[in-house]
């Protein structure tokens, strides 16, 4: 047990805002991974609720025709910034891919603002609610830096400067902007289906209810699905929160596992080229429309 918490001892040594990459590296890779890849899946899933944003993904029709490759490409896209480094050569062309893809589209600096948000708060929700142990303040704080850097990178406005700000910045979109859309409601069923599609197809109806069961209440008002009884939405949670304690009795990982090792990334069995990865939108084309904003900003 007391070589489970050796890199949390180690991370508590590091400056949460000088090293914030390399300690949100250590948490993601080494102590979370697996939580970290489902918490992400549902800080982007969060997101389909807010009308402005899931209609325009199901204009551009990337998430409904082709959600296996929307969802390596985003997954990777990022990742790659996390293993190896805002100034490294592919953390670089990463960041020049996803701003040239946004930049293809009239998107309010408020929606890249929350998306940014759900980046930062909800691994954290995720992790203190199931993960092996709860997010130390160290791992908090870097997240905050980590993601207020890679904000920087994409030119989004008025950036939260801590954990809290960035919370409270969720909390209050959410309240204002969650609500029903026909678009982001396609967008939630493609996904759903898309991650039913990662296992035997018998247990589809089953990943699906259990899903559900891990969301919370606005979200499902939002996308207009009936809340699950309260008996699978305690014992769905509950065997998440399961297997957090089993993982506590394991020992720590040696190795670090990233997000290209995944197993639901299933797009390049032959590999990848980052440069490559994600959408070339054309304007007029597919819900993308001729560029109003200005492409010259910091990539």
């Amino acid at each position: 047990m007391v070589r489970r918490f050796e890199l949390l001892a180690r991370i508590r040594r590091m400056d949460p805002h000088e090293d914030a990459s390399e300690i949100y590296r250590l948490s993601s890779a080494y102590e979370f991974p697996w939580d970290f890849a489902r918490a992400l899946e549902l800080a982007l899933y969060r997101t389909y609720a807010v009308p402005r944003i899931g209609r325009l993904l199901a204009e551009t029709a990337e998430f409904t025709d082709r959600p296996q490759k929307r969802y390596d490409d985003t997954a990777l896209l990022l990742d790659a910034v996390v293993e190896h480094g805002f100034d490294s050569e592919q953390g670089r062309t990463a960041i020049r891919r996803i701003n040239r893809m946004h930049r293809s589209y009239d998107i309010a600096d408020d929606d890249m603002r929350y998306v940014l948000c759900t980046f930062v708060v909800i691994p954290k929700r995720w992790i203190d609610a199931y993960g092996w142990r709860r997010m130390s303040r160290h791992e908090t704080v870097a997240s905050a830096v980590h993601y207020r850097t890679l904000g920087r990178h994409m030119g989004i406005k008025d950036i939260p400067n801590s954990y809290e700000e960035f919370e409270a910045c969720l909390d209050a979109y959410e309240a204002a902007h969650f609500a029903w859309d026909e678009g982001g409601r396609r967008v939630s069923d493609a996904t759903l289906d898309l991650m039913a599609s990662w296992y035997p197809r018998p247990l589809a109806p089953l990943l699906r209810a259990g899903t559900l069961a891990l969301l919370d209440e606005p979200l499902l008002r939002a996308f207009g699905y009936a809340p699950p009884s309260p008996v699978t939405r305690a014992a769905v949670r509950r065997a998440v929160r399961l297997r957090g304690r089993a993982v506590r009795l394991l020992p720590p990982r040696r190795a670090p596992h990233h997000a290209r090792q995944n197993r639901e990334i299933k797009g390049y069995p032959n590999g990848y080229r980052l440069a490559e990865l994600g959408t070339r939108p054309v304007p007029g084309i597919r819900g993308c429309p001729v560029r109003h904003i200005d492409t010259s900003a910091v990539e």
